[in-house]
């Protein structure tokens, strides 16, 4: 998979690129993630990215020059997928991750100030996304929030590819309460059927655990699985 994110503040990646998962998924070739300046596409001294939006309003908008000069120098014809965090757009959620993760290349905009020239989204926008109803600074934060859950979705990035199947949201389900040594920590004991060696009751509890959290913390993703189980 190749990510291409647009940026005005690529220093800030460097970190989230450089750990971890991240990490691991650029070394073992199963993605290249690309930083692109959008700075570097302009034309004057100052380098501008952002001007003041017609018909009055507060802040500033990005220009959509530096965007149109970035897509043609890299992609020249070609229109890949374009992702554009944003507080307009649908919400980012694992079923969309996953279907993300199937591509074999696409973009990312990280918008600033007041957002991004419509213009920009009428040519090339295929998909406006929220990762929740806040406001952010700017789109480098979504971006890495995107980039992390789609990349951790390809074949080979986890050490271990059952756990993917097994994580909250995978099934619409919030995961079940999990334990490790010591078994009886200042008095808070390990559930003893986790102890048990017996397989059965164990993935019986892990299940009852699991729908018990989500009806308690997420009633609402309970209404996804009654409606999975229809379809």
């Amino acid at each position: 998979m190749k990510i291409h994110i647009l940026t005005l503040f690529p220093e800030v990646f460097e970190s989230f690129l450089s750990h971890s998962i991240m990490k691991r998924a650029i070394a073992r070739k199963r993605v290249s993630i690309l930083i692109h300046n959008l700075r570097d596409y302009t034309h004057d001294k100052h380098r501008t990215c952002d001007d003041r939006p017609f018909g009055g309003g507060p802040g500033m908008l990005m220009k959509p020059e530096p965007i149109f000069e970035a897509m043609k120098k890299l992609f020249g014809r070609r229109k890949p997928r374009f992702l554009y965090p944003s507080a307009q757009g649908i919400q980012f959620d694992q079923k969309k991750a996953a279907e993300i993760a199937c591509l074999k290349e696409f973009v990312i905009l990280c918008g600033h100030y007041e957002g991004v020239d419509q213009r920009v989204i009428d040519e090339f926008v295929t998909d406006e996304l929220s990762i929740g109803d806040y406001v952010l600074t700017g789109g480098e934060l979504p971006a890495m929030v995107i980039t992390d859950a789609v990349v951790r979705l390809i074949k080979g990035v986890l050490g271990n590819e059952a756990s993917k199947e097994f994580e909250s949201f995978s099934r619409n389900l919030l995961e079940y309460p999990q334990y490790t040594r010591p078994a009886d920590y200042r008095g808070r004991k390990v559930p003893s059927v986790l102890l048990s060696g017996n397989h059965k009751a164990i993935e019986e509890w892990k299940e009852s655990q699991a729908l018990s959290r989500t009806r308690r913390q997420r009633p609402d993703l309970l209404k996804k699985v009654k409606h999975a189980s229809h379809d």
